[in-house]
């Protein structure tokens, strides 16, 4: 009796596997990139324009030009790239980036478990009595001990390939939280590249407002002193103290504005406001980048994270379909046991005490209310969705770019202009001043050359950290460089069972 498990097993094996060749539902394939896309309608400048003063270097546009894995060390600043090491091993966000990553494999690892039998072992010791009553017979009774144990096997073959689409699904979900992760070290990178430049900015801008804050100062004795000898009035000298008064209440909004950019930068560092880093930016301490690698269209749906987690999406949706199809069709079950029962512990496993099962299954749902129909149209619109969000986030990458490359051609022409604005400013307003203590113009002429050099001033400092900001976002646009950097930590990819299949496997 005992070889009838075998026999069965023998038969029934080769059909499972015929069975289980069918995978209903759609086959994913990647979308074709954009053959007609580009970044500009006119043919793009090759450059941008120079200007002789510092981060006014013209910047080259190189098409084809691959990106560096660590980009930020092309602003040639040792604290800036000391800064993002440490943020790099710290930074919580990317920890948990880790994380995600990390529970998605392992589900997917879980999730390949129902792709084969599961196997289960129970033993059993029970001491009964019985009553003869019980049977009519209550002069009698019995009791024994009843020792059983059972190798017990369960399997729900995959006829119509329903959890192979699901572990299709999972494998999709790995790779979204994949380009998540990658796009959680983009964004850290590029923020703390944006925050130092800020920081440096608003350091030029409050050192440009305390030297015009000096410049009024000595303004103001002199006009004072013209008031002491009858060259002024009293309402120049108001004036003057007015224009003192207002240029130092921008002061403080500044400083705040730098102590928040410290506080931003320390929290991207992952660490409380009150242990900031002793490093300080200024523009005079970064290098603007020269030669600016520019991705070929072709190319920036593949180095784009957001894209490819937007892709993933899609094949997630797509497998889906596959899922719900299959639970509308017939769903299988293989049950089988072989164990033994004795009365004495000694005689279990003895050919008297075998007991063997088993059993094959199908259901088919006839009527629910059409709830699995509804279910499979759920999934095709949700694939629609994710195919209209793909092309949604394939045509902002396009625009990022586009709109990187128009600022920093924009940058180029105002820092140019700007500069030649200061220089005209500062030329004019020293001559204003000597010829007001000459009595030669009146004080509101020289307020005005005063007001139109601080204006100045300040821009030259905004026009000059907006190169650096729109370089950085530049590389951000084009996608980092994480394909030349291992940023999935090893843990992060879980403990694969050996029988787990390879995500490729899955992938079509």
């Amino acid at each position: 009796m005992t070889s009838l498990p075998r026999t069965a097993c023998r038969i029934a094996l080769p059909i499972l596997v015929l069975l289980s060749g069918c995978e209903v539902g759609p086959d994913f394939h990647r979308p074709d990139t954009p053959q007609q896309a580009g970044y500009t309608k006119e043919p793009l400048q090759p450059g941008t324009v120079a200007t002789a003063v510092p981060g006014g270097e013209a910047q080259r546009f190189v098409p084809g030009g691959d990106l560096s894995g660590a980009w930020w060390t092309l602003f040639r600043s040792r604290p800036l790239n000391d800064l993002i090491d440490q943020a790099l091993r710290a930074n919580p966000d990317l920890q948990a980036a880790q994380a995600a990553l990390r529970e998605a494999n392992e589900t997917l690892y879980a999730g390949q478990g129902a792709l084969f039998p599961t196997l289960g072992v129970n033993a059993e010791v029970n001491r009964q009595r019985l009553s003869g009553a019980e049977f009519g017979q209550p002069s009698r009774s019995a009791t024994f001990t009843l020792n059983t144990a059972a190798l017990n096997v369960s399997y729900a073959p995959d006829v119509f390939g329903g959890v192979r689409r699901q572990v299709e699904s999972l494998s999709a979900q790995v790779e979204y939280q994949r380009f998540e992760l990658e796009a959680a070290y983009l964004t850290l990178t590029s923020n703390l590249v944006v925050a130092a430049v800020n920081e440096a900015s608003l350091r030029g801008q409050i050192e440009a407002t305390r030297d015009i804050i000096r410049l009024e100062t000595d303004q103001l004795r002199l006009v004072q002193r013209q008031l002491s000898l009858g060259g002024a009035a009293r309402s120049d000298v108001l004036t003057q103290q007015a224009t003192l008064t207002a240029t130092e209440a921008t002061l403080p909004a500044l400083e705040k504005q730098l102590a928040q950019t410290r506080n931003q930068l320390t929290a991207l560092l992952g660490r409380f406001p009150n242990q900031a880093p002793a490093d300080r930016f200024e523009l005079a301490s970064l290098q603007l980048p020269t030669e600016l690698p520019l991705s070929l269209p072709s190319q920036l749906v593949e180095q784009r994270p957001d894209t490819r987690a937007a892709e993933a999406t899609l094949h997630a949706a797509s497998a889906n379909i596959g899922v719900a199809i299959a639970n509308q069709l017939p769903q299988f079950s293989i049950t089988g046991q072989y164990g033994t029962a004795a009365l004495g512990f000694t005689d279990m496993f003895t050919p008297a005490t075998a007991a063997w099962s088993i059993a094959g299954g199908i259901t088919q749902t006839l009527f629910d209310a059409g709830t699995l129909l509804h279910k499979k149209r759920a999934a095709v619109a949700a694939f629609d969705q994710a195919a209209a969000q793909y092309r949604s986030t394939v045509i902002k990458a396009f625009q990022n770019v586009a709109d990187a490359l128009r600022a920093l051609q924009a940058d180029a022409e105002s820092l140019r202009a700007q500069a030649e604005a200061e220089q005209t400013a500062a030329a004019s307003l020293s001559l204003a001043r000597d010829q007001f203590r000459f009595g030669a113009i009146t004080y509101l002429t020289l307020d005005n050359a005063e007001r139109t050099y601080q204006q100045a001033h300040i821009n030259l400092v905004q026009a000059q950290a907006s190169r650096y900001a729109d370089t950085a976002a530049l590389f951000q646009a084009l996608g980092g460089g994480w394909w030349h950097r291992t940023d999935v930590a090893p843990d992060a990819i879980g403990q694969p069972d050996r029988f787990g299949i390879s995500l490729s496997a899955t992938q079509h």
